[in-house]
């Protein structure tokens, strides 16, 4: 496996620990209100909550452009004490679907290294759609739940956000996250999206407006 694959790593680490635990969801988990309150699975069309209770975070770089650990369509600021690798694909096609979600495929992985939260910041590409159906495939590729997608501007770019909870087979609990989607001038489009156990916190949630408020397509 190549070095410069944490992603693909941790993705095999979890399938061993669920194959070997036997864990899954309980059946009877019912979906409750989404986590802004609204109606699951339907989409508004209002400016994105107010996140100025979040706190600030300090850019410590961006990533994307040229000289960054990921050559990407798009291009943010990345929060200090993030750290980015990118994502190879794996060489063996039995593994290929740990790179994959729904219609997008991961090129790159920013991990909270130096900060005391667990949690990822990944951005996806998918060769071509909305940027709307893209994000719902790629939400709905998960089990997830009370979804509500949202337009809304990333930096000077249309984009939709979708707010939403996944399940986690290894703590046996929902979550709340989040992630937002951009068209490229090439037709690609871009999710950039929250994941890992402290994906719900405000120091992790500012690093993630950050990178949607900074980002510039290339």
């Amino acid at each position: 496996m190549p070095a410069r694959a944490p992603f693909l790593r941790t993705a095999l680490l979890a399938a061993v620990l669920l194959t070997a635990c036997g864990t899954t969801p309980e059946p009877d988990a019912t979906p409750s209100a989404a986590p802004s309150g609204k109606p699951a699975g339907k989409s508004a069309g209002k400016p994105a909550e107010d996140s100025s209770r979040e706190p600030a975070v300090k850019a410590a770089g961006s990533l994307g452009g040229p000289g960054t650990a990921c050559a990407l369509p798009v291009s943010f600021s990345l929060a200090e004490g993030w750290e980015a690798e990118a994502v190879e694909k794996p060489k063996d096609p039995a593994f290929a679907s740990l790179v994959t979600q729904g219609p997008a495929t991961v090129l790159c992985e920013a991990k909270s290294e130096g900060t005391p939260d667990i949690a990822f910041l990944r951005v996806w590409t998918a060769p071509k759609g909305s940027a709307r159906s893209v994000l719902k495939a790629f939400v709905e590729a998960e089990e997830s739940r009370g979804i509500v997608l949202t337009d809304l501007r990333a930096g000077a770019v249309p984009a939709v956000e979708a707010r939403y909870s996944v399940y986690s087979k290894l703590t046996e609990e929902w979550r709340e996250t989040r992630s937002f989607a951009v068209r490229t001038g090439g037709g690609a489009v871009v999710v950039v999206g929250l994941a890992g156990l402290d994906s719900g916190e405000d120091a992790v949630t500012a690093a993630y407006e950050l990178a949607k408020g900074t980002l510039r397509t290339s």
